[in-house]
Formats: structure tokens, sequence, C-alpha cells
């Protein structure tokens, strides 16, 4: 069969088969849930090596042992984050107002599957789609088809032999874009989560179904003057160099208060950052990116004495990151963009206020909604920071990459970053399982009606008989003319 056509034969099918299990699986108990999440949080945990050395492998991409922090990271982690949340029945009841709120879940969920988080990505969507009684199909990357489909089957054994029915998760085998759009548009899908690029959100919500997109994040880093400057260098290249740059909240530039710039871009040195020449740096603007703006796909993921290797030039041992001096932002300058590898950019700025126009040009240009990252110890300035960045996360003094999927943050933890309304998503938040539950609510009389409402006054009971016997009379009369009179 033709491959296009096997694929989406395939979407149907599991579709079909996730539906009829959903049915069974929408009138199970709180316990019954958290019992069969549990097992297949256990199991990816335990699996989580293993898949992310297979991870890395297949699509060439970040390092293992980083990928599996992130499996342990999409398994415990966001059960734990996810164990208490009620999911079945009565969520809530004011009895004041007399109203109950009671979870509804949505029906089959169709996720797509990034390359650059594709085990750790399929762990966090299985589970967050089980715990609210969804059932669910992954789409994986082409490129990731093997790993990721290893780790739905590794959730999906475990949930059914926890007692959830079969079906229940799937994963797509035969990959083509027009089994993916079948999959997403298909009648009985009911949400798409979305995570990856800027055509596969585009593609999920052109389906008219409710989708979960997020977008792209040219994250900002602004170092102020009242920063721990130690921290900050230490804390800026490891998030950088983290799976080399694959989540999409990583740094992509920094911006120094000049006071401290000279002694922040010391201190990242001593921690594996080169900062590269203005041969270096427009060898890296021509390589980094293709002429029409997409990112070169070679250097996606890839460390930075692959990088320098790949632009012809050499970078001491032990180099973590490359960082580009720069100065402008936008279509005139490449490097300004989002970058899915050990590349940083950096700038200077006189003053938290010339710095805050820095990052809004850098979110401007490609991470509208998505994430701001502050060191500073100056509360005025970090408040300042807050109120003004037109994005749905601003992380203070931490990590980029590990703080905004909510690892070293109070944020929720997810690997799905919406970036809310100025971003193109549906949602500002860090996408979880009470994003995928519909709440329907109870609602009881707690005051009577007005009397109008049920006794009519004159006003409301319209003409007497006689009155509309004459206004009919009028009107055939005004019909027929002085020919003819209506009686």
């Amino acid at each position: 069969m033709d491959k296009d056509l096997s694929s989406v034969q395939e979407a149907r099918d599991l579709v079909q088969k996730a539906h009829e299990a959903w049915k069974t699986w929408r009138r199970a108990s709180q316990e019954e849930v958290d019992r069969v999440c549990a097992a297949m949080a256990d199991a990816g945990y335990q699996a989580a090596e293993r898949l992310g050395r297979m991870a890395q492998e297949e699509t060439g991409f970040g390092v293992a042992a980083h990928k599996k922090l992130k499996n342990e990271f999409g398994s415990r982690r966001v059960w734990e984050s996810i164990r208490d949340l009620r999911t079945v029945g009565v969520l809530r009841h004011d009895p004041e107002r007399r109203l109950y709120e009671i979870a509804m879940p949505m029906g089959v969920v169709a996720a797509l599957v990034p390359s650059t988080n594709p085990t750790s990505t399929a762990f966090f969507k299985c589970l967050i789609a089980v715990k609210s009684r969804n059932a669910i199909i992954l789409a994986p990357h082409p490129s990731a088809a093997r790993c990721t489909s290893e780790a739905v089957q590794t959730m999906a054994l475990a949930a059914e032999n926890a007692g959830a029915p079969r079906g229940l998760i799937g994963c797509m085998q035969q990959i083509a874009l027009p089994g993916t759009q079948e999959l997403m548009s298909h009648r009985l899908t009911a949400v798409i989560l979305a995570t990856g690029g800027s055509p596969m959100v585009r593609a999920a919500h052109s389906t008219g179904k409710p989708a979960y997109g997020v977008g792209p994040g040219n994250v900002p880093v602004y170092v102020d003057r009242s920063a721990d400057i130690e921290k900050a260098a230490r804390y800026i290249v490891a998030s950088k160099s983290f799976d080399y740059s694959t989540i999409c909240a990583t740094e992509q530039a920094v911006i120094a208060d000049q006071p401290i710039a000279s002694r922040l871009a010391d201190l990242m040195r001593q921690e594996g950052a080169y900062f590269t020449n203005e041969q270096e740096t427009d060898a890296l603007r021509r390589l980094v990116f293709h002429p029409d703006g997409s990112m070169n796909t070679a250097l996606v993921a890839k460390s930075a004495p692959y990088i320098a290797a790949y632009a012809n030039f050499k970078v001491p041992e032990g180099t973590r990151i490359l960082v580009t001096p720069l100065s402008k932002v936008g279509k005139q300058e490449p490097l300004s963009h989002e970058k899915l590898t050990t590349v940083l950019g950096w700038y200077e700025a006189e003053g938290w206020e010339k710095g805050c126009e820095t990052c809004l040009a850098l979110i401007d240009t490609g991470g509208r909604g998505h994430t701001q990252i502050i060191y500073a110890t100056d509360e005025k300035v970090i408040m300042a920071f807050g109120l003004e960045k037109p994005v749905f996360r601003i992380l203070v003094n931490t990590m980029g990459t590990l703080g905004a999927i909510g690892l070293t943050t109070g944020l929720m933890p997810s690997l799905t970053l919406g970036s809310g309304g100025v971003g193109g998503s549906i949602t500002g938040d860090n996408v979880t399982a009470y994003h995928l539950i519909n709440i329907k609510r109870l609602a009881y009389e707690m005051s009577s009606p007005p009397l109008e409402a049920i006794h009519p006054g004159p006003s409301l009971a319209g003409p007497a008989p006689e009155e509309i016997e004459r206004m009919v009379r009028q009107v055939v009369n005004e019909i027929l003319g002085s020919k003819q009179t209506y009686s």
C-alpha cells in the first residue's frame, strides 16, 4: 500500500480503538486512574536511561545523560505534580453559591511529539492524558520514530498491566504527513497537544479542533548590576549547554548590564564559554541559518566544538557554548533569533531600562508570550521586568532550561509551555492534566425569578382580541384599496 494511504488508515484505526477504550476509561474511578498513572510513571522512570540513550542515538541531538534526566522529569516529577489532582467526579463544591463543579474528560487526544525531546515528551503527554481520563494517540517526528514508539509502548504496557483498557494509549508507526493530518482532524479526535516547530503548531490550529500549541522561545537573559554574577555565569553556561539547547525555554541571548558585563564575560569563560571574534561570528551567521531564515538542521542540538569545526575555527578544550557579540536585533541579525543549539547571543546595555528595551526587541523577534530570564537582587528591577514583558514565564535567578519546565521553580512541571494569545497559543500556562478536563457545573436555584418572568403584565400580554381584529381590518383594507371593503 502507498505509504501515505497506509499512514491515513493507521491513524483512523488507532483513533477508533482509542475511542472505544476511552468509553470504558471515562468511567474509571479516581483510585483506578491513580493506580494506572503511578504504574506508568514508575515504568517511565525505570526506562529513563535506556530511552535517553536511544533518543540521542536515533536523532543525533543532545546529550544522552541529559535526556535521561528529562525522561525522569517527564515521568516521576510530572506524576508527583499531578498525583493529588482530582480528575474524577466532583472537583469543587461552593455551598454559598449552591454550585458543584464536576470533571468531564475530553476524549481522544492527538499528540504531536518533537524530535528534540521525543521520549520525555511522550512520557509527559501520556501521563497527563490518562490522569484526566482521556485516551491518547501520539504522532512521532520521523527522525525520532523508533525511540518515541518505544517510550509510548513502555507507557501503554504499564497502563494495561495496571488495569487500563487496551488501545487507550497508541502510537503511529507509519509516519507520514497525511496520516498525522488525519489523526488531528478525525471526527473522534477531541483535542490536540502540539509540541514542536511553528509549522507543526500551525497545522494543528488549522484543523478546526481545540489545540494546545506552543510557540517558539527566543528567550532573553538580562543580568543586572545587582545580580549574583558568579551564579549567573555558572547557570547561563550550564543551561545553554544542557542537552545542547533542545528545550524551547533555553537561553538565546544575554543582555549584560554594562558595569558588570566584563566581569560576567570572564566568569562565563571560566565556565566554558568561548566568545567568538568578528570573523567567527560572521561565519556562524552564514552557517547556523539558511538564507530563508530557517535553521540549518545539521547544527541543531550539536556541541560547541562540533559547530566550531563546522564553521572552520578552533575552540579551547572544554568549550561548552559559543557566545557571539551582537549589536542588532531582528531581520538584519540572524543570530538574534532562536538557536536550538549551543550558540548564545551577547548584548550589553547601560542600565536596566536599556536592557529591558533589548529584551523586548528579542522577544518580538520570535519569542512573544514565551519566557524571559532575569538575574538581579533589586526587587524593583525584577518587578519591572515581571510587569512589562509580554511573556508568561519570567524566571528569576534560575536556569531557563530547567526553570521554565518547573524543575527548579514552582511552575507546574510540563514539557508543553504555552505562549498565550500574544504567541498564538490558547493558553500561557505550563500545560498539564487539568487542561485536558472540561468542567460541567451543577447549579441550584439561589433566588426566585422576577414575577414578570412568570406572570406577564399587560405590556407583555399582547393586544386585546378586539384590537387585533381592528388591526387586521386596517391592513386588509389598505391592500384591497378603495375597490373593496373588508368586514
